[in-house]
């Protein structure tokens, strides 16, 4: 397994990479389809957050879904052992889930998960009113509402409910945005107690 270690506004030195290297090795008894691991290192220079300075986030590509685990710390060696524990943490989940619905239940299809929670009331539109536009930085932005800092775009490939849920744990979310195999509708499904979770449906008009 590679390990490829980059630091943002910050030096890494080999004690770091040595200490990344050993750590993550570990994570291949959990899975071991795991090829590659890239860590990135971001030191924050904000004094008000010093307790959490140093963001770690890490990225494990595989013959499987892509894993994703970040953390944050005051210091670099802590802030990377937060983040690789909470990656062993979501692909042992990730596992116990897979048992589950393999030996004790079929994953139900999107279409019958909401049917049995019911139709998804849709949302009011409110009122019209008239905002003013303002400039942050080069994008514009209509009234006082939050502002989209990021935005990322994924190819999207048909699967099936059970392989949402699992991918969802990998990447330690609490929702995961998919297209359904057997409807062909964009779907999101989310995590609500234990092993239960919500499905929403888009019904995409002609």
């Amino acid at each position: 397994m590679d390990v490829v270690v980059t630091g943002r506004h910050c030096e890494i030195s080999e004690s770091f990479r040595g200490h990344a290297a050993e750590k993550l090795t570990k994570l291949e008894k959990h899975d071991h389809r795991i090829i590659r691991v890239h860590v990135e290192v971001d030191c924050e220079t904000n004094p008000r957050q010093h307790d959490k300075s140093v963001h770690v986030e890490l990225t494990a590509f595989s013959k499987g879904p892509v894993i994703r685990a970040e953390a944050a710390a005051d210091h670099q060696m802590g802030a990377l052992d937060l983040a690789v524990d909470k990656m062993a943490a979501q692909m042992r989940r990730a596992a116990d889930r897979r048992r589950v619905h393999h030996g004790r239940r079929t994953p139900v299809s999107v279409g019958q998960a909401l049917a049995e929670t019911g139709p998804v009331d849709s949302l009011t539109s409110a009122p019209e009113e008239t905002e003013t536009q303002r400039s942050v930085g080069p994008i514009e932005v209509t009234g006082d509402g939050p502002l989209v800092v990021r935005e990322k775009t994924h190819p999207a490939v048909a699967m099936t409910l059970d392989q949402a849920l699992y991918e969802m744990e990998l990447v330690g979310h609490d929702f995961y945005l998919f297209v359904d195999k057997e409807s062909e509708r964009p779907s999101v499904v989310y995590r609500r107690r234990g092993y239960d979770y919500g499905v929403i449906s888009l019904d995409l008009e002609d």
